[in-house]
């Protein structure tokens, strides 16, 4: 299902989300150990998801401020904690009513990446590949760049692989896909109910490739903010 339909816009910022289907993936990277074991894990019901991580213009519009490291219009808002992504999130749905964007779950980000892809990387296993699809260490210039400047995923959203670190709504917990992880397949995991810290997803311009793979996370502080973090948002899609 290739670059698949239709899109959205959120109309304070004028973000672009893209309709993203349900279904099932094998979650997880069994080289990494935060990453493991691989699990089965059911999206139950499609969503929108950015078809890139927030911009500065985005997140300026809305936020009426600019904390990014790497000043530049379409590149990635960066430097931001997951607090003040919750304000993001909040101000959009203010504007929205009812409520219908959030930041997404890592399994929704995963199955997003993944596109229905069984390899490490949504476009084959060979990191050779990895510079025609995402800004990592070896090809970034230790910077962002604008979005949209390498290739897409099969279902048409790009720089998943690099350029920023993306933040999702669930608590990490190293032990979590081991606790509930099992032979039968999980629907809509949410995450630990709480904890320390927050999931990070995607890799950034300042990552290996290895740690661009699909299925690989991280985590940082809720108040983290790092040249590298940022965020993609997520909407509910109307049933």
């Amino acid at each position: 299902m290739a670059n698949i339909q239709p899109v959205t816009v959120e109309k304070l910022s004028g973000m672009r989300l893209k309709l993203v289907p349900a279904g099932e993936l094998l979650m997880g990277e069994p080289w990494f150990e935060d990453s493991r074991p691989a699990h089965r894990v059911r999206i139950s019901r499609p969503f929108y998801i950015g078809i890139f991580p927030v911009m500065q213009k985005e997140w300026s519009k809305v936020m009426l401020t600019n904390p990014s490291k790497h000043k530049g219009s379409e590149l990635p808002v960066e430097n931001i904690t997951w607090e003040e992504c919750g304000e993001l999130i909040k101000r959009l749905n203010e504007a929205a009513r009812p409520a219908v964007f959030r930041i997404p779950s890592e399994a929704e980000w995963e199955h997003a990446c993944r596109a229905g892809s069984r390899t490490i990387f949504s476009f084959g296993d060979d990191e050779r590949d990895l510079a025609l699809h995402g800004w990592f260490s070896a090809n970034s210039k230790g910077q962002t760049h604008p979005v949209g400047q390498k290739k897409p995923n099969a279902w048409g959203i790009y720089d998943m692989h690099g350029n920023v670190c993306e933040w999702c709504a669930d608590w990490f917990d190293r032990e979590y896909y081991r606790h509930f992880c099992g032979d039968e397949t999980v629907a809509d995991p949410a995450g630990p109910e709480t904890g320390f810290e927050r999931v990070l997803r995607g890799g950034s311009w300042d990552s290996d490739a290895a740690s661009c793979y699909c299925g690989v996370r991280s985590f940082a502080l809720p108040e983290t903010k790092k040249p590298y973090i940022g965020l993609r948002i997520a909407r509910d899609a109307m049933q």
